[in-house]
């Protein structure tokens, strides 16, 4: 963990990953060859489908154009022919637009050709007119239109023998009806999965974007949490010394200015905590100078800060400590910190204990004194958020946290964590 930064738990990391992965610095990545094919042909394909007529028809120009240079040169070449040629491969302009409507014209003018007797190389746009068929209409439509164009196919092998043989010419002529509409069905299918995967991509964008917001929403909860615990305490600290300080100024200055002193550290310290709970929003060249954030081992001087306002603080442990985590560390010396600052705004307590007690992998966190056990008017609002707001961090170590009145008097805060297992035997070596 870089220092500086706030730790968070496994389900808070998830949620602030989301938040720096959509709100972080853009991220510069190497496109490769396919991807901007893929692209290019993308482009090209939206064009296709906003302009479908004019797409068509430049198409149907270029196969005309080649059909007139075909027939220029065969023994067909007139102007009936010419026309009838034109007719019908111009008609492939619209067909997406009408796939069924121009496939039945173009049958009609093919049954005119077929009965004028003139074989043109044309004919291929009716194969191109069946594919459209198969591609954008039903399974249904893309049958009939199949049989229609075998007739034609049929009555074009009898007449005309386009492969020599009649029986080379009809495998040949219905080789081409196959397939076209297996193309067209083909390219219908495929159709279908990229509407799936924009649908779905349309579908993961959303989430994205709700996960970012969750994310938002995580982290505004968290910094809260924090700003709570460390305002709070602080400022209960330093007013609880103010106090002190103003009574025994008078008769005592020396005392008045140690109050005054550690009134001054406690400010210091508070404003660093903030720094450092701030500092992941800064520039991450910022980062590393940050300060760690507290945790078990800093539960001493919290103890001493405390003792400094006249409350006295045992600090007990119990069982054979292990690594916490720098999660678990902080988690119970935000506990330990709320729950004496109730102490001092709330209970009118004398002593307080602190006792940590080692269970792996359990780690059992006990804060009791022996003030009132009923916070005054008006206060129990405020004390009812900061157990809260313990509950919510015990939880996410999957612990449960308790507050009440003790058994022998006093007010009591008792919560157990689950702070993963404790390092093997092996672990020393």
């Amino acid at each position: 963990m870089i220092a500086g930064t706030l730790p968070v738990s496994d389900h808070e990391g998830r949620a602030l990953s989301t938040l720096t992965e959509f709100t972080g610095l853009p991220r510069t990545e190497f496109q490769p060859p396919d991807e901007i094919s893929r692209g290019l042909f993308g482009r090209g394909r939206q064009l296709a489908q906003q302009h479908r007529v004019a797409a068509d028809a430049l198409a149907a120009a270029v196969l005309l154009a080649l059909s007139s240079v075909w027939l220029a040169g065969s023994p067909f070449a007139r102007l009936d022919t010419a026309l009838i040629q034109t007719a019908l491969i111009a008609l492939l302009a619209f067909r997406r637009v009408w796939p069924s409507v121009v496939f039945l014209a173009m049958c009609a003018i093919a049954f005119g050709q077929w009965l004028l007797n003139v074989p043109l190389i044309g004919d291929v746009a009716l194969l191109v007119a069946l594919y459209t068929v198969a591609a954008h209409q039903s399974r249904l439509h893309a049958a009939a239109a199949a049989g229609l164009m075998e007739v034609g196919a049929v009555m074009a092998a009898l007449r005309w023998t386009p492969a020599g043989t009649l029986p080379r010419s009809l495998l040949f002529l219905t080789a081409t009806v196959v397939a076209s509409l297996f193309a067209g069905r083909t390219v219908a299918s495929g159709s279908r999965y990229l509407a799936w995967m924009d649908e779905r991509a349309r579908r993961l964008e959303v989430e994205r974007d709700q996960q970012a917001t969750i994310a938002a929403a995580a982290e505004r909860t968290r910094i809260a949490r924090e700003l709570h615990d460390i305002v709070s305490h602080s400022l209960s600290v330093v007013i609880t010394l103010a106090d002190a300080a103003a009574v025994v100024s008078r008769a005592d200055p020396d005392r008045g200015a140690e109050a005054m002193t550690e009134v001054s550290e406690v400010g210091r310290s508070a404003l660093s905590d903030m720094r450092a709970m701030f500092g992941v929003l800064r520039d991450s060249e910022r980062l590393p100078g940050l300060e760690p954030q507290p945790g078990v081992s800093q539960l001493a001087t919290l103890a001493e800060r405390i003792r400094a306002t006249g409350l006295a603080v045992d600090l007990n442990t119990e069982g054979t400590p292990f690594p916490l985590g720098a999660v678990a560390g902080l988690t119970v010396y935000r506990i330990v910190q709320e729950a004496l600052t109730n102490t001092i705004r709330h209970a009118a307590a004398s002593r307080a204990a602190v006792t940590i007690g080692y269970a792996a992998p359990l780690v059992h966190v006990r804060v009791s004194d022996d003030g009132t056990a009923s916070p005054p008017p008006g206060a129990r609002e405020q004390r009812g958020h900061g157990i809260d707001g313990m509950r919510e961090r015990a939880a996410l170590h999957e612990g449960t946290l308790l507050a009440g009145p003790a058994p022998a008097g006093g007010w009591a805060v008792s919560a157990t964590l689950r702070c993963g297992q404790p390092p093997g035997p092996g672990a020393a070596a």
